[in-house]
């Protein structure tokens, strides 16, 4: 429906905004309105192979599930297109979560192919992951991502989400075996956790540790809820601000 793809789109454009985006700063625009994304996507998908394209590890966890001869050829391409995206504005560093590392060492795989080929003509970009929150997990499955596209949002914090939505997932979020905060790699799911609080707080995660030493998991989630809760609710809040005010928006 595209009124509906309207207004997501402004929807989209709110929650950036409102995470802190400067348009005075930096350029925020709708890809859709630059047909050069795809166009350089075509001439890409002519450098990228069939076989380094298959071993992209999205596209692999898609094809686990049903199997790849019924999934969309979009899903298979789609590393193709973000690396138009980052290339098509000879960006040099590109903050990206660790999740999204091996599509740009893609990008700049193409980059230095197309580079060879043709002549200097791409910057060959570096990737920008931040030491904290560089792979934030589900919460529900402290081995998976957290993602918008995962089947319950009981693993996900949204940036919209009401505080007594935010303390539910909170809560009814996993744990591992015992009753230690600490961060550990057999203890994934704390870890996690401990990683959220750090994002929200600022606090390093070994502080975080010795501040609960002996506390147990239920103070720690409760007081990590109210983190989360104070850390978005200032982009809750500028959203509906922008989302009140569509003409603002769309100038």
């Amino acid at each position: 429906d595209h009124r509906e793809m309207a207004d997501r789109t402004l929807e989209v454009a709110a929650m950036l905004l409102a995470s802190g985006l400067d348009p005075e700063v930096c350029t925020l625009f709708v890809q859709s309105h630059v047909p050069e994304h795809t166009e350089l996507a075509w001439l890409l998908n002519h450098l990228a192979t069939f076989g380094e394209l298959r071993r992209m590890t999205q596209f692999k966890a898609k094809a686990e599930v049903g199997g790849e001869g019924g999934l969309p050829a979009g899903y298979f391409n789609y590393p193709v297109l973000q690396a138009a995206d980052i290339l098509i504005y000879q960006a040099d560093r590109v903050p990206v979560g660790e999740d999204q590392r091996q599509h740009l060492e893609l990008t700049r795989d193409l980059a230095d192919r197309f580079n060879v080929r043709f002549g200097q003509t791409f910057v060959v970009p570096e990737a920008y992951i931040p030491k904290v929150g560089g792979r934030v997990m589900d919460l529900q499955v402290p081995t998976a991502k957290m993602s918008k596209s995962s089947a319950s949002p009981a693993g996900r914090i949204e940036l919209l989400d009401p505080p007594e939505a935010i303390r539910k997932k909170v809560r009814s979020a996993v744990t591992d075996s015992g009753r230690e905060v600490l961060a550990r790699p057999d203890k994934p799911a704390i870890s996690n956790l401990l990683e959220l609080f750090s994002i929200a707080t600022g606090s390093k995660i070994a502080e975080l540790e010795q501040a609960y030493a002996g506390r147990g998991y239920g103070e720690f989630k409760a007081d990590l809820a109210d983190a989360l809760i104070a850390f978005l609710a200032p982009v809750r809040e500028r959203y509906h601000e922008l989302r009140g005010d569509p003409a603002h928006l769309t100038a």
